[in-house]
């Protein structure tokens, strides 16, 4: 059986190329459907225009269907609400240097 903490372990695999952090703890998963063995994920980016979009995305799909037996995965991006670093773990923050007590609201 498909459980969405599976589906989220999975995608724990797949990694930002450039700075190394994976896509759950960057924020990027907005939501996980499962239904039998087909899940649906939304997924952002932190820009519309990100040049690893396809890579990112198929990276995803295949972490998610080698990792849970799912028959099929479906990415769907999304940019509603917009990403921010608010969105990232405090370890990714931490790792990357992000201190939020800095930043404006």
């Amino acid at each position: 059986m498909i459980t969405e903490e599976f589906v989220y372990a999975a995608l724990e695999t797949v990694l930002d190329p450039e700075i190394g952090i994976d896509i759950v703890n960057l924020g990027f998963i907005y939501d996980v459907k499962i239904a039998d063995d087909k899940v649906d994920v939304a997924m952002t980016l932190t820009t519309k225009g990100c040049p690893m979009h396809g890579s990112l995305t198929q990276q995803a799909k295949d972490a998610i269907i080698t990792h849970t037996g799912a028959a099929e995965a479906n990415i769907r991006l999304v940019f509603d609400p917009p990403w921010n670093v608010h969105m990232m773990s405090e370890s990714a923050r931490t790792r990357l240097g992000i201190d939020l007590s800095l930043m404006d609201d």
